[in-house]
């Protein structure tokens, strides 16, 4: 069953489901319909970086925000650079990069918390979003993961972080993979296939219980490239960092078969608006 389903009142504003039972919690990932953005970044584009109207983000910005329940101060997030650095965000940091580029937290493509009213953000056109939940110690994370930050396994960075930092058990975390470029779309060549032949030795002993995909294939246009299964590598990545398979919940949506609802930087040629993802502790 698809985990992100759409929320009422919203053009497309998914919903991470399986997780409403763990009421202090809000995740999910936006669509591009519904926003203030003109072509190409029509419409719901939440990102700085891509070249849109400053205005037209932060308006996008501030109706995401508030129909979470959250206002633009609690919105914070990274300059995303494709690495896997973490940066655990206090009270301080609330709000950082809501409002420009310059205050976001630099080179950061993984966030985590523990504060209420904290509202994590991440951007996306394509690459794979990552959720963390741990409800005993109340710690939110939130990982951008492309080819590169997957082989880097970002995944395991973030387990690592709760752990050393807040004391998360493996066990205990929920984790969430959400909207991206699928199996069917991704084809990459012997370059990023070396980075991931590398990482499958690690993970011989490594698969998705009861519904383990093949990590890659032969693409059918082109003999010296592959396609590639981000979304089942960081599952096995998750799995490989002590996160219980049946802890995990992925989509089933490609954001370049569906270019109608989501961004696609590789199906639009690079030129294209930002989907949110977006975790947050609501404050009691």
């Amino acid at each position: 069953m698809e985990p992100f389903v759409q929320k009422q009142g919203m053009p497309l504003l998914l919903e991470l489901e399986p997780w409403h039972g763990y009421r202090e919690i809000t995740a999910g990932f936006t669509g591009r319909q519904g926003g203030a953005g003109k072509a190409p970044f029509d419409s719901f584009n939440c990102a700085f970086h891509v070249g849109d109207n400053p205005e037209d983000v932060l308006s996008n910005r501030e109706k995401l925000a508030e129909s979470l329940g959250f206002s633009m101060d609690a919105w914070t997030c990274g300059e995303q650079t494709h690495g896997k650095h973490i940066a655990v965000v206090t009270e301080a940091d609330r709000g950082r990069g809501s409002r420009t580029r310059a205050s976001a937290f630099q080179s950061t493509d993984g966030l985590l918390t523990n504060v209420p009213g904290v509202l994590l953000t991440s951007f996306y056109a394509d690459c794979v979003p990552l959720y963390f939940y741990d409800p005993v110690q109340r710690v939110a994370g939130l990982a951008h993961a492309g080819w590169k930050g997957t082989v880097a396994e970002i995944a395991g960075a973030m387990v690592s972080t709760m752990t050393e930092v807040y004391g998360s058990e493996p066990k205990h975390i929920l984790a969430a993979i959400g909207p991206s470029i699928g199996e069917c779309c991704y084809e990459v060549d012997d370059y990023v296939m070396k980075h991931v032949l590398q990482l499958e030795e690690t993970l011989a002993h490594t698969a998705s219980s009861g519904t383990e995909q093949d990590l890659y294939s032969k693409s059918l246009s082109d003999d010296s490239k592959s396609m590639l299964n981000l979304k089942e590598l960081n599952q096995r990545i998750m799995i490989k960092a002590g996160i219980l398979p049946t802890h995990i919940e992925c989509t089933t949506w490609c954001t370049s078969c569906n270019t109608d609802l989501f961004f696609s930087y590789r199906k639009e040629q690079g030129i294209t608006g930002r989907m949110t993802s977006w975790i947050g502790i609501k404050e009691s």
